[in-house]
């Protein structure tokens, strides 16, 4: 047997060093690098060995997904739970990731589905107060708290679990590594015999992941690749929604969203997230616009809003909540070249109303609308939606599936819509007044 050596390894990023150094050279963060002991593995888990074998002689099985019971979560996971699939779930401290994950159970358990809840971080007695303020009961579902694999995996075996929960990775551990839970070698180690038990059994697994300060799931970025589904969940405090995203998925869409409400009862799901995004607008004020964007293949109606104002600095400032701070300073540069707008000493705040994220280029035309609206002080009729990529000439650039979010759009009571041009000719049913435009400047003649 080898004696135990040391290496260094970065908490962030996974990069090793025979020494150590105060910034790692992979990642460039400062202090990440901690002593790790290496020991020689005191046992290993074994599994019954499958040969390889052609590929024509394999028997696929058509196996039907798990429904959750949350369409919102079935909605972003493709149709439902895949069995033998691995789920990563991040999200900040407090924002409902036990509390999803025990509803989902729940629901699952209803089925006569056998279900684990393993949690390393609470005693099986503080997951049955939560489970009782959720009015959740089943004698399907199972709770473990443990956060060693070895007796973790053999109690997925003893109850022969169709989906389990692991809560958190970070605080899980095995004692073929001397090293802490939470460490990068710890957190490698486990996931990847989780992600191995799952693939050879069917099961099931979701596994909770904390985030780093940067907004990233803490551990190796190798835990994200060898996962099939990665879900962040997001939301801003204040605020009772939340929305759940999926940022790699090997059975579904990246594209969609899920749109949940806390309550006291738990997490609801919002079916129409577009009146709650817009319950609170305000009519007639400049600086407020409506645009219908596309998540995955559902539309949703977003409020922005801008404030523009004469600056005391010498620079500016461009702050922007909900969409990409960039793709805000492009849209300024379009709206001082080509439209002639003077917005060189203005501040301008812009913000993204409900809390969501707006990454589709189809809501350029709404972020332009909205900061010339609040600079000239006129306010934009509250019966407009707007759709439309702005191009670095000023040009107006097709958007996809226009006619369903003019669809959503005529729902809540919007009359008139100002779209590309190159869109109009795809459009059957004209349930609302539509005006297409090729630049910026003809926009703003329909606008102001």
């Amino acid at each position: 047997m080898s004696n135990p050596k040391a290496k260094y390894v970065c908490q962030r990023c996974g990069y090793q060093s025979a020494k150590w150094l105060g910034r790692c050279p992979e990642c460039g963060e400062w202090n990440s690098i901690v002593e790790e002991i290496v020991t020689p593995k005191l046992h290993k888990w074994s599994f019954p060995e499958r040969p390889p074998v052609p590929i024509d002689a394999i028997e696929t099985r058509d196996s039907p997904r798990f429904k959750t019971g949350l369409s919102e979560l079935d909605r972003i996971l493709g149709g439902g739970v895949v069995p033998g699939s691995a789920i990563l779930i991040g999200g900040a401290p407090g924002i409902g990731k036990s509390t999803l994950m025990l509803q989902t159970l729940y629901y699952l358990s209803r089925q006569k589905t056998p279900t684990l809840y393993i949690s390393g971080e609470e005693s099986s007695e503080q997951i049955k107060l939560r489970a009782d303020r959720l009015g959740i009961g089943s004698p399907y579902l199972y709770v473990f708290a443990e956060n060693a694999l070895g007796a973790i995996l053999e109690a997925i075996d003893k109850i022969k679990a169709k989906v389990a929960v692991i809560d958190s990775i970070q605080t899980m551990f095995t004692e073929d590594l001397s090293s802490a839970p939470g460490s990068v070698s710890q957190v490698r180690e486990t996931a990847a015999e989780l992600v191995r038990l799952a693939k050879r059994i069917n099961l099931a697994i979701f596994i909770v992941g904390h985030l780093t300060k940067e907004g990233a799931i803490a551990g190796p970025r190798l835990l994200e690749h060898i996962v099939d589904t990665v879900l962040y969940f997001e939301g801003e405090k204040g605020h009772s929604y939340r929305i759940l995203r999926a940022i790699k998925n090997r059975f579904g869409s990246t594209n969609e969203i899920g749109v949940f409400e806390m309550r006291e009862s738990g997490l609801t799901e919002v079916d129409n997230p577009s009146e709650i995004f817009l319950a609170e607008r305000p009519i007639n004020m400049p600086g407020s616009v409506v645009i219908a964007t596309l998540e995955g293949t559902r539309p949703i109606l977003v409020e922005l809003q801008a404030l523009v104002t004469p600056s005391p600095l010498p620079q500016p400032r461009r702050t922007s909540i909900g969409i990409d701070p960039y793709r805000l300073s492009l849209l300024v540069a379009i709206l001082e070249k080509k439209v002639g707008l003077n917005l060189g000493q203005q501040d301008i705040f812009f913000n993204a109303a409900g809390g969501i994220r707006v990454d589709e280029p189809g809501a350029d035309l709404g972020v332009v609308a909205a900061i010339a609206s609040s600079l000239l002080n006129k306010a934009i009729s509250s019966g407009w939606v707007l759709l439309g990529e702005v191009g670095l000439t000023g040009e107006i650039r097709g958007i996809t599936q226009p006619e369903i979010r003019l669809i959503e759009a005529k729902k809540l009571g919007f009359t008139k819509a100002i779209l590309p041009k190159h869109n109009i000719k795809h459009i059957k049913h004209r349930n609302l007044e539509i005006a297409g435009v090729e630049r910026v400047e003809e926009a703003f003649q329909y606008l102001f």
